[in-house]
């Protein structure tokens, strides 16, 4: 691909060359705590974190990237409610997971208060939470 500016001739080989910040907002499998043994390990030696919207369990790993579980149970609500709160508790994760030091795992279980709560309270919430695990 080329581009003209003001007479010039630059040549960009592709849209992911032209990005100025370096962090990675994707969320990939290697993102996710995907094996039950794993959670239930997380839950038993992990430290467990209150916060306003969801009970957190964070425990170093061996990994060179930061995972998180996320668990809704039926106590939460109905299925798309369930869903709803994963899914936003998962893009506040993939926004902000460069807070985080490499090798940590992290299970969220998400509280009923999530379910009326907007996207701005929650990613706060989460960012403290993040920014005091990245401290310690």
């Amino acid at each position: 691909m080329r581009t003209e500016k003001l007479g010039e001739s630059v040549s960009v080989s592709s849209p992911q060359s032209c990005m100025v910040d370096e962090r990675s907002e994707k969320f990939s499998k290697s993102d996710r705590i995907l094996k039950r043994d794993r959670f239930l390990e997380v839950y038993d030696t992990g430290r467990k974190i209150q916060a306003t919207y969801f009970t957190a369990f964070v425990l170093l790993n061996q990994t060179e990237k930061p995972r998180i579980g996320i668990t809704a149970t039926r106590k939460i609500g109905n299925s798309v409610e369930r869903n709803r709160a994963r899914r936003l508790v998962r893009e506040a994760f993939r926004k902000n997971k460069w807070l985080l030091p490499n090798g940590v795992d992290i299970v969220i279980n998400v509280k009923r208060r999530l379910i009326d709560a907007s996207y701005g309270a929650l990613e706060g919430d989460l960012i403290t939470f993040l920014k005091k695990v990245g401290d310690q």
